[in-house]
């Protein structure tokens, strides 16, 4: 009388045994079984064929994909240079607020940019970047310790472009001589995309954008 083995005791033979197959490589040619991929019944050796195509598949894709980011990154950081480099070479201060948001827009097609400052000093004092800011703007600039980016829910900030109503997205970057420190002024970009500044986005880059932006900026101060 023969004894029924279940499933779970001929998987458990076949992992202690590895070299099962190999004492019996006859059967390999044997067994049959059902392909996902193309819907019929395949050989063992067929099976694996498909499956180290499937992982290959998934590395490529994985691969593309950061060879894609990397690239993205590589534009972004070149347009970062290029930006910072018309920083440098801004001919006196009360220019630097026109270079810094002009450049903004042309070399990293942001279709609106502004800022405001508070705390400059006398010669600036009546500047469009000095214009008032409320005290709750100034409250929830230096509540920021990285960018903020979202839907524009009616902040203030977004008030600064000539059709808020058109702006969807923005970004809202703190001014800060040091992390430490109060901040002296919000460097804002608006967008009528609502994906364009999505609360998900990484702001590595725009982190940047601010730390430059800031140093820039500060010879502007009181």
């Amino acid at each position: 009388m023969s004894s029924h083995l279940d499933a779970d005791t001929v998987a458990q033979y076949l992992a202690e045994t590895p070299r099962f197959f190999e004492e019996h490589a006859e059967l390999l040619g044997k067994i049959k079984l059902t392909s996902p991929l193309l819907g019929r019944a395949i050989s063992l050796q067929e099976r694996q064929m498909e499956i180290l195509r499937e992982k290959i598949k998934v590395q490529d894709l994985r691969l593309a994909d950061m060879i894609r980011n990397a690239q993205e990154n590589d534009t972004i950081a070149e347009k970062l240079q290029v930006w910072s480099r018309s920083l440098l070479m801004a001919r006196n201060d009360v220019d630097m607020p026109h270079t810094l948001v002009s450049g903004l827009q042309t070399i990293f097609n942001v279709p609106q940019a502004t800022l405001r400052l508070w705390n400059v000093a006398e010669a600036f004092s009546h500047t469009w970047f000095a214009a008032p800011a409320s005290a709750d703007s100034k409250l929830f600039a230096n509540s920021l310790s990285v960018p903020f980016c979202g839907a524009n829910n009616d902040f203030e900030a977004a008030t600064w472009f000539e059709n808020p109503a058109d702006m969807q997205s923005i970004a809202m970057l703190p001014l800060r001589v040091d992390s430490a420190e109060s901040t002296f002024g919000l460097l804002v970009l608006c967008s009528p995309d609502v994906d364009r500044f999505s609360s998900d986005m990484a702001t590595d880059f725009l982190e940047k954008i601010g730390d430059t932006a800031s140093a820039a900026l500060a010879c502007l101060l009181a």
